[in-house]
């Protein structure tokens, strides 16, 4: 019999898709499981207030949570070390083990990784955000050497985090062939409350291209540190066979 493996999820208590598609990810392995916990976030923005959501203090306690069931590891499923930066994203992984023993890893970071595998040098960013927010997303992945310009982002500048689900499938599609169309060489749609996951092989294979939704990269990343072979996992992008 496999050993039972517990994924944690860290999730802003406005986000209402990342659940549903996480769930329906794993759904072919039948020893994983899938288990939430949630901290307060209802908007995006950097103002004070908008950016005070994220800090680490407000995270840990929803993440000692997770270590109550024992999970095997924890996994924040959330994009704001693109606009706060990445190294907050690994000082948020240092201390969640620290404090529970337990590994852990985020979107951005998982989503680095993949990046760095597929030998991505030209992204497409295509999310939800502000103007100011997706200047410095933009600028933060310039920094570490990943081309993105104003031919391979698109933001729709979008503050309230539930008016983020309502996006249109259709209207994603429209701006994931644009970043392609401008050059992207994969495309990140990046928000974990973006309902895209699920349409990630289509686009592969209409715009010939790895496409990298956030929600994916971090649950691909915690099958695969968890020992899980993610090629069981069908119907949901390159990244869980090539990657």
């Amino acid at each position: 019999m496999s050993k039972q493996i517990r994924l944690g999820i860290l999730t802003p208590s406005s986000n209402t898709a990342l659940e549903p598609l996480t769930f329906q990810i794993v759904s072919s392995i039948p020893n994983v499981s899938v288990h939430f916990s949630r901290f307060p976030v209802t908007g995006i923005s950097l103002s004070p207030k908008g950016l005070a959501q994220f800090d680490h203090s407000v995270i840990m306690p929803a993440a000692q949570l997770l270590a109550h069931a024992e999970v095997d590891m924890i996994g924040w499923s959330g994009t704001a070390a693109g606009w706060m930066g990445f190294e907050g994203d690994e000082k948020l992984c240092e201390a969640i083990t620290k404090a529970t023993g337990i590994p852990a890893t985020t979107s951005v970071l998982a989503l680095n990784k993949a990046l760095d595998i597929f030998k991505i040098k030209k992204l497409g960013l295509v999310t939800p955000y502000l103007d100011d927010v997706q200047e410095r997303i933009v600028k933060n992945y310039n920094a570490i050497g990943m081309e993105v310009t104003s031919e391979t982002e698109r933001h729709l500048r979008v503050v309230k985090n539930t008016d983020v689900a309502l996006i249109g499938e259709d209207v994603l599609e429209t701006l994931v062939g644009q970043v392609v169309e401008g050059g992207a060489e994969a495309v990140s749609t990046f928000c974990t409350n973006l309902i895209a996951a699920h349409k990630v092989e289509l686009w592969e294979a209409k715009f010939g291209v790895p496409v990298l939704d956030t929600v994916t990269t971090v649950t691909w990343d915690m099958l695969r540190q968890c020992g899980v072979d993610t090629k069981a996992i069908k119907g949901w992008g390159r990244i869980f066979q090539e990657a």
